[in-house]
């Protein structure tokens, strides 16, 4: 039975609409009446800008952290490391669908990837860490936000799989449904990449300031 209330309250945090708030709160618009439509941190960046963006992606990570470690609040998963790493996936899904579907926001979130993020930091802080590197490393050499959640949910898959080598078929399959979920949510900004209208995020205009001026 505390199981069952930890997940549903696993969900409701994962719910709380951070992008759609501050939107709304700050700008008096609705963030998913712009960009691509989603209230997480990617269009944040886009259609807000730099500090907002860091802002959302922020509060989503938490929402992802404190959500998974809520079983702390049953004291059998501090001693069994094998059921409380289960239980830690099932918060974490829990949060990350709260976010895609939120019951704040009337069930239309972002794309879970800040929460999901949240999730395997909780989970697997050194790996998810690595992961940071990824994402960090590709939005300073794209500035593609959704690239970069692409490769860094894929770098979690390797890193899960051959570098960390888990044995736990669960976690395995979590490692796998990471990627393949990160991929799926972003199959239009995959499209929009290839195709060279995928936006990008302002945050290296200096950067691109030389670039212009080389240009000229």
């Amino acid at each position: 039975m505390d199981e069952i209330l930890l997940i549903i309250l696993a969900y409701c945090i994962g719910s709380i609409p951070t992008a759609v708030w501050i939107s709304k709160h700050f700008f008096n618009i609705d963030i998913r009446d712009y960009g691509s439509g989603n209230a997480g941190a990617t269009n944040t960046f886009r259609v807000l800008g730099r500090k907002w963006g860091s802002i959302v992606m922020a509060a989503d990570i938490l929402k992802g952290v404190i959500a998974t470690s809520l079983y702390i609040l049953v004291a059998h998963y501090g001693t069994n490391e094998l059921h409380r790493t289960n239980f830690m996936i099932g918060l974490g899904l829990a949060s990350v669908l709260g976010h895609v579907f939120p019951i704040w926001a009337n069930f239309k979130g972002g794309k879970g990837v800040a929460t999901l993020f949240g999730m395997a930091l909780a989970i697997q802080p050194v790996v998810a860490l690595l992961c940071i590197v990824v994402f960090l490393l590709v939005l300073f050499l794209t500035r593609f936000v959704s690239l970069s959640s692409i490769l860094a949910g894929v770098a979690f898959m390797v890193f899960i799989l051959f570098i960390y080598n888990a044995q736990e078929p669960l976690y395995r399959g979590f490692a796998i449904i990471v990627a393949l979920m990160v991929i799926l949510t972003h199959q239009k900004n995959i499209s929009r990449i290839l195709n060279g209208t995928e936006s990008k995020v302002p945050i290296l205009k200096h950067r691109d300031k030389r670039r212009q001026r080389k240009n000229i």
